[in-house]
């Protein structure tokens, strides 16, 4: 009766060979391209923010100088920041969807299925 749905919870998946998968060339090619867009970016963020930083504790007369009002240039370098994050968070999520997703997609697929993935394929 109600316990069809739980009896085909709780079966269990076949094991999954992650070492395998892990040194698969799906895989490889998934961390090689997560890896060449987030370490740039990471680099150019922490620079951007140390420069921030560096600015706002030895340049206090640059970061005072009034632009408008009683707006200085402190505050639009610490808006800008706020922006940066945004910015680079959905340059990230478009990246992701466009060119990961789709590779992570078809590696779980193959997990999935049960497609095993063998010392062999992972060489490949």
């Amino acid at each position: 009766m109600g316990n069809d749905a739980l009896s085909a919870e709780t079966e269990t998946a076949p094991p999954v060979d992650y070492p395998a998968v892990q040194q698969s060339e799906e895989f490889q090619r998934l961390r090689s391209k997560h890896r060449r867009f987030v370490f740039p970016v990471l680099a150019a963020c922490l620079v951007w923010y140390l420069a921030y930083v560096l600015l706002a504790g030895y340049a206090h007369d640059f970061m005072s100088t009034p632009v408008f009002g009683s707006v200085n240039v402190a505050i639009l370098l610490g808006l800008a920041q706020v922006v940066t994050t945004f910015a680079v968070t959905t340059w990230y999520v478009h990246y992701a969807n466009k060119e990961l997703d789709p590779i992570a997609e078809e590696i779980r697929d193959e997990i999935e299925t049960g497609a095993t993935f063998t010392a062999e394929e992972a060489t490949r």
